[in-house]
């Protein structure tokens, strides 16, 4: 799988927009992955500079070279220079149309501060059940914080077999063909070197949208 799809490249950095289902890193089990792929299409191999779940598709930055992957990891982490966007479309519709969810997480057996903002794009029905489409930004770079977070919020993203509504991801795999986690990075902003970059969602969330969102 070596057409992965690079949206941006330079000297410095090069962004792919990862599809769901390929694994950032190599592992145990794992037999394709990113990290893997870009060894092999660039050399020396880009060092990747955040994480994305496997499930989830979108944006993801990778540097060339220890100092420029020390310089993006200061501005998207304790820098706070970049913003990333993602796009979900999760069970029922939050009490307001925007807002900020303050949850704090348990992370590797300690509680961490932990916020994720989010607007709702628009809501429909599909057999009397409640549907949002959100955009959401992160305020803290938790693991799984997105999902996390709106499971606790009473809207899990649909196709979230981790912690989502297992009962009714089984239901809209019959009913609405829902076979993915329902969540996109969609965009990146990284504000120092002037660097914004968009992906639209896959297909997939088109056809859950155009078939079951009205």
């Amino acid at each position: 799988m070596k057409n992965i799809e690079i949206l941006y490249e330079d000297d410095f950095s090069i962004i792919i927009n990862k599809p769901a289902g390929l694994a950032v890193q190599g592992g145990k089990g794992v037999k394709n992955s990113l990290d893997k792929i870009l060894a092999e299409i660039r050399n020396p191999p880009p060092l990747l500079v955040h994480r994305l779940d496997k499930d989830t598709s979108g944006l993801i930055l990778a540097a060339k070279g220890k100092e420029a992957a020390a310089r993006f990891s200061r501005l998207l982490g304790t820098e706070r220079q970049a913003v990333k966007q993602y796009t979900a479309i999760c069970a029922g519709r939050p009490e307001k149309k925007e807002g900020i969810i303050n949850e704090d997480l348990i992370i590797r057996n300690s509680l961490k501060k932990s916020e994720t903002r989010y607007k709702v794009l628009k809501s429909g029905k599909l057999d009397m059940t409640e549907f949002s489409v959100l955009e959401l930004e992160l305020g803290t770079g938790r693991t799984h914080q997105i999902r996390r977070h709106l499971a606790m919020n009473g809207n899990p993203i649909l196709g979230d077999d981790k912690y989502g509504d297992f009962t009714l991801n089984k239901k809209l795999r019959k009913s609405a063909g829902l076979k993915r986690l329902l969540l996109h990075a969609s965009r990146l902003v990284i504000k120092e070197i002037n660097l914004d970059i968009s992906a639209p969602p896959p297909e997939y969330f088109n056809g859950f949208l155009n078939n079951n969102l009205i």
